[in-house]
């Protein structure tokens, strides 16, 4: 009986030991794929240029003069849109739809001018706030232009300086040592350096919410060094007396480098939203870059850079992070209207085969490069001509990390994942265009109407259409374009097919009336 009952409490032993063992074997498998889970989480960087043109990259355009050996590169390993647009086309709006995921149309047109306040209602959820409750680390650096509560550290007693367009605020008109209300740190980002925007006071450099020199003097261009072509366009306003615009990508640069590096042994995941003042006004590449291409000062500008894109995706792969890495590159809208002179100058369109530039809403104005490499799931060296757009990437973003978007939040933003991932799916077939009140233009498939007699906003020059081949304007209500066989926008086919207008322009006015576009708010 003894003999019995030792072998049943020895059974019974045994088993506990086991069912034990089972139990932490479980719990160290779901630590383990917790982890991976964790670690697989990708960083994301997306590297933002300023007025570039769908035609200046090599890799859009065979017969561009101007050199871009790391931005091709980077279209080779990953793919390549040729129909990617952003919401605007000036850069305020532009920015603020990025970070949406919701058209700026919706709310505002225009930019934020100098000390102008945010354009971020604080119950509006960006991606850098999507991306810190996912647990990123996040940060921006470069140009903002997005906004700040300048009145909030204002004395109260200062007096503008000037009239309209050309008043601004003294040196001794803000307290410098009180920390900046309600800019990048408000809206999602742990961290912030750059400028807030190149050419708008105050001229200095701001880290986090907070100016890291006190501006003494008011803006003086004649203490800079020499422009290399057009205009400074800089508002007047306060400055440190021994600001130096040329030093903007170099130290933007060397701290996108130093954040890269800083994140390798980090163990949250993060993005980085690299924003450049370029090729934007004022046109001042650094002399080790004057030469480097065959359109004139501003192709040398976007060589430089082109050359910081490559300097910071080498940070990425030294870093030992380029394969667990989301890179988009893109632009906030076309390039700007000294584009004219430059083709005649140099026989380099930097649009091309595009009409419009900044601020049309013709396609120039808003088709942009737009790039993406994401290490074994986008196959490298793939083109797609795919409707996309910049709104999208927070959805995009929101779908890999299954974080699940309110309805109040991304509400124009498509998940573009199907054609990431090698799908041929349509993800969105219409796209609304809109730089500023009164003119709108809405893509449908093939289809583009512009509801207006043009799509210009700078200017026409009958000079150059005539040398591209534009027949004279024939003064219609609107304009039609079949992208398919008429990318550059040349045949107005209004007259022809009256109930495609009215088709489009009924979809116009259902998108923006109902006040989202999003396919997972479409709930009849």
């Amino acid at each position: 009986m003894n003999d019995w009952l030792h072998a049943v409490e020895f059974h019974r032993v045994w088993v506990m030991r086991l069912f034990t063992l089972l139990c932490w074997s479980i719990f160290f498998a779901g630590f383990i794929s917790s982890s991976a889970s964790q670690d697989s989480r990708p960083n994301i960087l997306i590297l933002y240029a300023d007025d570039l043109g769908f035609g200046d990259l090599g890799c859009y355009n065979e017969k561009s003069k101007i050199p871009t050996p790391n931005l091709d590169r980077l279209a080779s390993e990953g793919m390549r849109f040729t129909n990617g647009h952003s919401s605007s086309g000036i850069c305020t709006p532009s920015r603020y739809a990025l970070l949406t995921g919701r058209h700026h149309w919706r709310d505002f047109d225009g930019i934020v001018n100098a000390f102008g306040s945010s354009v971020f209602a604080p119950e509006r959820l960006t991606l850098p706030e999507m991306l810190q409750e996912k647990g990123y680390a996040t940060a921006a650096i470069g140009k903002w232009h997005l906004g700040w509560d300048w009145a909030a550290i204002r004395k109260p007693d200062a007096k503008p300086i000037g009239e309209g367009r050309r008043q601004s605020w003294g040196a001794e008109a803000f307290d410098w040592d009180k920390p900046i209300p309600d800019g990048p740190l408000a809206h999602g980002f742990d961290h912030y350096f750059g400028d807030t925007v190149i050419n708008f006071p105050p001229y200095c450099w701001i880290e986090d919410d907070k100016v890291v020199r006190a501006p003494d003097v008011m803006m003086d261009t004649a203490k800079w060094k020499e422009i290399k072509e057009g205009n400074w366009e800089c508002r007047p306003g306060p400055m440190i007396s021994d600001w130096d615009p040329y030093e903007n990508i170099p130290e933007t640069t060397r701290r996108a480098v130093k954040y890269i590096e800083e994140q390798k042994d980090e163990e949250k995941p993060f993005f980085l939203y690299f924003a450049f003042p370029s090729p934007h006004a004022p046109i001042i590449p650094n002399d080790e870059f004057d030469g480097k291409s065959e359109a004139g000062p501003y192709g040398d500008f976007v060589y430089e850079t082109d050359d910081a894109c490559g300097r910071i995706l080498k940070a990425l792969e030294e870093s030992g992070q380029a394969e667990n890495t989301i890179v988009v590159f893109s632009a906030d809208n076309g390039p700007e209207k000294y584009a004219y002179a430059r083709d005649e100058k140099f026989g380099h369109w930097s649009a091309e085969p595009l009409r419009g530039l900044k601020r049309d809403i013709y396609e120039g104005g808003h088709r942009v490069p737009f790039i993406v490499k994401w290490p074994g799931t986008v196959e490298a060296g793939t083109v797609t001509d795919a409707l996309v757009s910049q709104i999208d990437f927070m959805a995009t973003f929101a779908d890999l990390l299954s974080y699940e978007l309110p309805d109040d939040a991304a509400e124009d933003s498509h998940v573009l994942t199907p054609l990431l991932t090698g799908r041929t799916d349509v993800i969105r077939d219409t796209h609304i265009h809109q730089t500023f009140s009164g003119k709108w233009a809405i893509r449908h498939g093939d289809w583009l109407l512009i509801e207006g007699k043009d799509g210009y906003h700078s200017g026409r020059v009958k000079a150059w259409e005539g040398k591209r081949g534009y027949p004279a304007d024939d003064n219609g209500e609107s304009e039609l374009f079949n992208l398919a066989n008429d990318v550059g926008q040349k045949k107005n086919l209004a007259g022809e097919e009256p109930s495609k207008v009215a088709e489009l322009s009924a979809l116009l006015a259902k998108i923006r009336e109902q006040g989202y576009s999003a396919p997972r708010l479409n709930k009849g």
